[in-house]
């Protein structure tokens, strides 16, 4: 009997027998009620809300029960092995209670170089219970994930929704305590190194308002040039030239690839009988990147203006702001500033008496790095399996619903308003030729001033981490750096005197990626970084293709022995291999992402693989390794 199979005759064993499974029926709250009805209405296919109301109904009764997947089917006329299907496959979801303090220690890149491994080993003594176990009497859970967004303040961890940064063995016992008495810890404020000392070299031109007292106010905004270029780009501009602007500009996509902005809106077809979707990715998943956090969390009201201006360009009405699910107060913060700017004129029916009209809601992800992909994303967003899409069609084409598509970075977006206050031309001028304006780069790992910087493109980037961040503690070397998140070729020390732009990083055999920089002092061991960063990509591979699937989980096994220290000579050859037999092999680029990081480390480490071979290990300059032979 199939899985499903075997579901659906215990709950028709359990209905003959008058129960409803192994759970009491459970009655949906007033509030709960109301979300469930606004969820059902908001999206033009019913079947969009599906993640969000299994996400919202999880917050109230702690798991999704037999109940609800029956009750959520009823109201998306979908059938429940529909919805069992797409709950199944993101990990924040889940059909067996937690604890009631559910707390999740990341030990991704940024975590581990900072503690992170011993923070969660602290956890379990503390908790006195293991990985995905809950205590006793119900108080506690323990899990341990993969990044959450928290890297400028690793190590780093969430009970519940809630970030705690910049944790100590001190600060976490207290916030432990604190909960253990029934009390809610306090959170932190904000998203860590956000807020910092403004260099000479950075120019804060999207993060301009950071720091202002109740920045994310509408009122605050309107003070500070918030929907001046949303007046602009309506009353003064024709909508391509908007995408000419834009195009001027330099502008390049934010979220990895690096694809000309305005040449993407050009491409949606003006002529199409069919709406057109404007779809925010901020999905933002990628270890060592955590700008968009700050950027939605303290400046909303300037994604939505470039969300406005930028549906406007390609003639969409109708825009999403896709959000990750480990970011549910984020969620809040930008449904506070959707309704001020519905409010305010600046969303909704004839905005500014334009005759254009625009709505914007926000979708909350529940966990899966793959769907930062813009195809698996939209399929996410349709209540699917966020798996990816075989192109062509591109979405520009065919997209979201069928219909032509838009697909921007939370950055990307938020820095439209800026190019059409200040103009494409001027705006070029801040970076260097093709890569124009200014980036959002998050520095993580071993600096001595981790934070989130605005900085030009085209910036040393030796300069930048020596005298921007500080240079690296304690006075040791750099040893390796990832430019632009845990998916990009590693560098050493010796190729970061380089301009920080997409096409200098390129010839360097790397890339800028989503801005998410990881620096390695000479005590990291390299092979330890490569067991952890396939670790992160078999976790979250989709498991659609067979060469991302089984490449990455027979990568993980071998990187974990060969660092246990039972490894053999072949298998340093093998691995080198067998990454760069995955490359441009699978449906997206995930398979990519956790291969060029393993190649760039064993060809430019390939002696600390040998090291390990003779019992020699590079971390904190030990003599053996962790395990014995």
């Amino acid at each position: 009997m199939t899985f499903f199979g075997r579901v659906q005759w215990e709950r028709f064993v359990g209905r003959r027998l008058g129960m409803t499974g192994t759970h009491k029926v459970m009655e949906l709250s007033k509030k709960l009620t109301a979300k469930f009805e606004k969820l059902q209405n908001a999206y033009p296919v019913k079947r969009s809300a599906l993640i969000p109301l299994l996400l919202y109904a999880q917050d109230e009764f702690g798991f999704i029960s037999d109940e609800m997947v029956t009750e959520i089917a009823k109201r998306l006329d979908l059938r429940e092995v529909q919805v069992e299907e797409t709950l199944a496959y993101y990990s924040m979801l889940h059909r067996k209670p937690w604890g009631k303090n559910h707390v999740q220690v990341c030990t991704n890149v940024a975590c581990m170089l900072r503690g992170g491994n011993e923070l969660l080993e602290r956890a379990k003594k503390r908790l006195n219970i293991g990985n995905k176990e809950t205590t006793s009497d119900g108080e506690f859970s323990l899990e341990e994930v993969e990044c959450i967004g928290a890297c400028t303040g690793a190590p780093a961890m969430q009970v519940n929704y809630d970030f705690y940064e910049n944790l100590t063995p001190l600060k976490f016992d207290r916030i432990i305590e604190t909960l253990d008495a029934g009390r809610k810890a306090d959170p932190e404020a904000l998203t860590s190194g956000a807020l910092h000392p403004r260099s000479p070299l950075e120019i804060p031109l999207i993060s301009k308002r950071w720091g202002i007292p109740n920045s994310r106010n509408i009122d605050t905004y309107l003070q500070n040039e918030g929907y001046q270029a949303l007046d602009k780009a309506l009353k003064q501009m024709t909508p391509d030239a908007i995408i000419d602007e834009v195009k001027k500009s330099g502008l390049r996509g934010r979220g990895g690839a690096g694809f000309p902005t305005g040449m993407k809106w050009s491409f949606v077809p003006k002529d199409s009988p069919k709406p057109k979707y404007l779809i925010c990715n901020a999905d933002e998943s990628e270890p060592g990147s955590c700008k968009d956090r700050p950027l939605m969390e303290l400046d909303p009201h300037q994604l939505i203006e470039g969300m406005v201006i930028a549906g406007r360009a390609f003639g969409a009405h109708q825009g999403f702001i896709y959000v990750r699910g480990e970011y549910r107060y984020v969620l809040d913060i930008m449904d506070v500033a959707l309704g001020e700017a519905y409010q305010r004129g600046y969303l909704g029916k004839n905005i500014l008496g334009s005759g254009f009209d625009f709505d914007l809601i926000t979708h909350t992800g529940a966990g899966a790095y793959e769907c930062g992909e813009e195809s698996a994303l939209m399929e996410s967003l349709e209540g699917k399996r966020g798996y990816p899409r075989i192109k062509p069609p591109f979405p520009a084409v065919v997209g979201l619903y069928g219909c032509p598509t838009v697909i921007n970075n939370a950055e990307t977006l938020s820095s439209v308003p800026a190019i059409i206050r200040v103009g494409g031309e001027y705006y070029a001028g801040l970076g260097t030729p093709k890569n124009g304006g200014t980036r959002m780069l998050c520095i993580s790992g071993h600096v001595v001033k981790p934070g989130i910087y605005e900085v030009p493109l085209g910036l040393n980037m030796k300069k930048f981490i020596y005298e921007v961040v500080g240079g690296i503690p304690n006075g040791k070397k750099i040893k390796a750096v990832i430019p632009g998140g845990s998916s990009c070729p590693f560098l050493t020390a010796d190729e970061i005197d380089i301009p920080m732009d997409y096409d200098s990083l390129a010839k360097a055999g790397s890339m800028l990626g989503s801005g998410g920089m990881v620096v390695m002092d000479e005590d990291t061991c390299m092979v330890d970084m490569a067991r952890r960063v396939m670790h992160f990509y078999s976790h979250e591979s989709c498991g659609w293709c067979i060469p991302c699937r089984e490449g990455t989980a027979w990568l993980t096994k071998t990187l974990d022995r060969f660092h246990a220290g039972y490894g053999t000579s072949a298998d340093i050859t093998n691995v080198l291999e067998l990454s760069k037999n995955m490359l441009g092999r699978t449906f997206c680029a995930l398979g990519d992402a956790a291969a060029m990081p393993t190649i760039s480390i064993v060809e430019k480490f390939r002696s600390e693989f040998e090291d390990h071979l003779q019992g020699r290990c590079a971390y904190k300059n030990a003599d053996a390794l962790l395990g014995a032979r």
